[in-house]
């Protein structure tokens, strides 16, 4: 059995597992390695296939493109998950580290470095590119982005502070102990590893407690994605399918009577194109003075991206694996329903 199958078992059991790697265009080099320790690239491979699984069972309509992709004989190559994270602008988050440190503390020892940096004006917001440095093009990036508290009036910067100073770290032992020897060594014992999966991707959840609905309106009122954060946390945002032709799938989906996003958007080199469906609305529990409500807000979403090859400075030609500031703010519009 190979450690990419193990692992993943490990965090969503056997039969899951092999569903969700039946699905995922794999690099065979990950795919392969079996003896060992695990190396760095096949447990950053293993946490994304348990996070995109885990977007599926939240996201319907993702749900079902990936089915009928399946059945007509295709995989998805996963090309990027999203994550938005809250910076106050001095201090942690809670008990995280701040803004987009909060999973640099995860990804970079498993051997994602940023990338590339955009800013997100409109928003109020930073986005980072994370890309692996051992397979650039088979392993997933992350665009995380953090939103900067600061930068709003001093009555959101007092709610968000309510909201989010309860952030809890729920990073245990094992998955510490496990990154300590991905950053020293590269590689970590398979046992260790195991142990570890499920509790790094207990990271990528809504780690804050019960949410009032008068701060979730207030928030609102002022910034959708510091809403959404409020009610989704640090759960994947969405998960992006890396197509040939983004714009025949999005006709596509259109087609079936899905909603997808109006426009197809267009990075300035016209090399990167993007889509998504809107987000999924769900409901969520708020307290008020009153007790519970439930009301429902947007959740995450399914993306579609096309990257074109280019020749670099140096002569090299490679996959254009960037982002574009335009673009990202045009996708972070998916969640502004509801």
């Amino acid at each position: 059995m190979s450690h990419l199958s193990t692992l993943v078992a490990a965090a969503v059991g056997q039969k899951a597992a092999a569903t969700i790697l039946d699905v995922l265009d794999i690099a065979p080099p990950l795919a392969a390695e079996a003896d060992g320790p695990v190396s760095r690239a096949v447990f950053a491979m293993a946490m994304n296939a348990v996070l995109f699984h885990d977007i599926m069972g939240r996201v319907p309509l993702g749900a079902a493109y990936v089915t009928e992709r399946r059945a007509a004989g295709h995989k998805v190559l996963f090309d990027h998950g999203a994550l938005r994270t809250i910076h106050f602008g001095e201090g942690p988050t809670g008990a995280l580290p701040a803004g987009h440190l909060a999973f640099a503390r995860i990804l970079e020892p498993l051997g994602y470095h940023v990338a590339d940096l955009y800013p997100l004006e409109r928003l109020k917001m930073t986005g980072r590119a994370f890309a692996h440095l051992d397979h650039p093009e088979a392993i997933p990036q992350f665009f995380v982005s953090e939103l900067h508290v600061d930068r709003f009036s001093p009555a959101f910067q007092v709610i968000a502070h309510a909201v989010f100073d309860q952030t809890a770290d729920v990073l245990g032992a094992e998955a510490a102990r496990a990154l300590a020897a991905f950053a020293t060594e590269g590689a970590c014992d398979l046992d260790l590893a195991r142990a570890a999966l499920p509790q790094v991707i207990a990271a990528f959840e809504r780690t804050h407690g019960p949410l009032r609905l008068e701060h979730y309106e207030a928030l609102k009122a002022e910034s959708a994605e510091a809403a959404w954060i409020a009610t989704e946390g640090q759960a994947f945002n969405h998960a992006t399918d890396r197509v040939p032709d983004v714009e025949a799938v999005a006709e596509g989906q259109k087609a079936l009577g899905r909603p997808v996003k109006d426009a197809v958007e267009v990075s300035a080199s016209g090399r990167v194109r993007q889509t998504a469906f809107k987000a999924q609305p769900v409901e969520r529990t708020f307290v008020t003075d009153a007790g519970e409500v439930v009301r429902t807000v947007p959740g995450s979403f399914h993306e579609f991206i096309s990257r074109d090859r280019y020749v670099d400075e140096a002569g090299v030609e490679k996959l254009d694996l960037r982002f574009d500031s335009s673009n990202a703010q045009g996708i972070f519009k998916m969640t502004r329903t509801g």
